[in-house]
């Protein structure tokens, strides 16, 4: 439920940063102004008692969000990917939290899986391990199937950590709402439909017959990509809170020490995860949405295995076009060309000035083909993206959200293995082979054929679906506008508000 009792839960954030000593942190990560560290400090210092203790021997930051829970620890592992946004040091303290989580005893799993899969553990696996590894949804152990002694990986759901998530979510909406009216420049941003798209996302994540059939379709779609594999699922082991999958071995992408003593080009892995990326957004508007080092494995002869396919992100072929002729765009420098596509799109308001806005871009673009990719900065470019957004009036596009989030992270994969990697000229020949194939005579002639094919299997309907349009536009008939109902928020006190909002921004950034 999304009602005050969520302002406790936001109050709460605060205090736990304070708690944990992570407000300090986090301020001075983003070298915040004294003006922002002043304001932090007198909405968190106060309710310092209410928050919650973690676990001492961990760090700040992380012991801040392992002890706010599982939402909070999957924003720790985006900024784990981001050296170049939070630092090297806090950044390394992060990757705890992508598969050393703390674990749920081998005996909870268990009944887990005699549960969901109604049978004894003991006639479907044998040798099952303690777990391998613990995030914040579930933990992996290995084990070996009755009968072919195949080794395999076996995912347990977390016990509770649906109703965990649930209450997260809840706060979420409630300060994404609070933020809505209380800030009304941030409404272009649409803090609600974030977290809406989140919800999704997260709901997904939780059922994990949904995530075997997205590793199917992963594999399927990527079986000749060479140097990159995905793990089988085995269905018959496989329910909503257990998964089952083939046994992948290799050391993690993130740990640099191991890739050298196998004696593996840690460039060419740079590059070839960013290129997988873009491929598989490109040419099969599917990809992985959750690829930070704790879920890429790299075995003896260099091939990279992807791993936890609960966070799986999609995009139709229209935006799947618009984003690579925006890349394409940036990389050939043609600016006016990439603010074409924005307004083609509809993601720019169509009442603005499109030379206006090709030139913001450029001021965005020429700095980072200007720069080495060493003294490239992540976070000064974002602020500048930012204010661009913000001049043109451009709002969030939820569809969008993953494939943003997903880049960023990728990019600061590629960029752990090799920091001197230019994401601009790998991205070159898989966006020029994308537009060859999709932009052109040929794909006109392909997009026509499909949709004549799309036509005739609506064609008895055409005429009555052409008859009903004139005449409603003959009556002038007007779709129905939607009631508006009363602010949720009127009994939330302005003061009160700003605290809650306050603190959780504060925790969040």
């Amino acid at each position: 439920m999304r009602g005050p009792h969520n302002f406790w839960r936001l109050v709460r954030t605060g205090a736990t940063f304070e708690r944990t000593g992570a407000m300090h942190v986090v301020l001075e990560a983003m070298n915040a102004p004294p003006r922002l560290r002043l304001a932090a400090r007198i909405l968190g210092w106060p309710f310092r008692f209410l928050g919650l203790k973690g676990d001492p021997d961990l760090p700040p930051l992380v012991r801040a969000l392992t002890a706010l829970g599982p939402a909070y620890i999957k924003f720790g592992q985006t900024l784990a990917t981001r050296p170049d946004v939070v630092g090297p040091d806090l950044a390394e303290q992060l990757r705890y939290l992508q598969d050393k989580l703390p674990p749920f005893p081998r005996a909870q799993a268990m009944q887990v899986i005699a549960e969901d899969l109604e049978a004894p553990v003991e006639s479907i696996f044998t040798d099952l391990s303690e777990p391998v590894a613990a995030a914040s949804i579930a933990q992996v152990h290995s084990a070996r199937l009755v009968g072919t002694g195949a080794k395999v990986a076996v995912k347990v759901l977390r016990p509770g950590v649906e109703r965990a998530f649930r209450t997260d979510i809840d706060a979420f909406y409630f300060a994404a709402g609070m933020i809505e009216r209380l800030l009304p420049s941030t409404r272009r941003l649409r803090p609600l439909d974030v977290i809406a798209h989140f919800e999704t996302v997260v709901e997904g994540e939780l059922d994990l017959r949904l995530e075997a059939a997205s590793a199917a379709e992963f594999g399927a779609n990527t079986a000749d990509d060479a140097g990159f594999s995905v793990p089988k699922p085995v269905w018959a082991y496989s329910s909503r809170r257990v998964m089952t999958l083939d046994w992948a071995e290799g050391v993690p992408l993130g740990d640099n020490a191991a890739l050298d003593a196998l004696g593996l080009d840690r460039r060419e892995l740079g590059v070839r995860i960013l290129s997988l990326f873009l491929r598989h957004a490109l040419r099969d508007g599917f990809f992985h949405g959750d690829m930070h080092q704790g879920n890429l494995k790299v075995t003896a002869t260099g091939e990279i295995i992807a791993l936890d396919f609960g966070i799986m992100g999609r995009i139709d072929p229209y935006t799947r076009r618009a984003y690579a002729e925006i890349l394409f765009g940036f990389i050939r420098k043609d600016y006016r060309r990439v603010a074409e596509v924005h307004f083609e799109a509809g993601y720019v308001p169509a009442d603005r000035d499109i030379d206006e806005f090709a030139r913001a871009l450029r001021s965005v673009g020429e700095p980072i083909f200007g720069m080495d990719a060493q003294h490239i900065s992540m976070a000064r470019l974002l602020a500048y993206l930012f204010d661009v957004t913000e001049r043109f009036g451009m709002e969030t596009r939820t569809e969008l959200i993953l494939l943003q989030r997903t880049m960023v992270v990728v990019e600061g994969v590629a960029r752990s293995l090799n920091p001197e990697i230019n994401m601009w000229h790998v991205a070159k020949p898989v966006v020029e082979e994308y537009i060859r194939g999709h932009i052109g005579p040929q794909a006109v002639a392909r997009d026509l054929i499909l949709t004549a094919k799309i036509l005739s299997r609506f064609g008895p309907r055409l005429p009555r679906l052409v008859e009903d349009a004139l005449i409603a536009q003959a009556n002038g008939d007007k779709p129905p506008q939607p009631a508006r109902g009363p602010n949720p928020f009127i009994w939330t006190a302005l003061g009160a508000g700003l605290v809650g909002v306050g603190v959780a921004l504060g925790a969040l950034l």
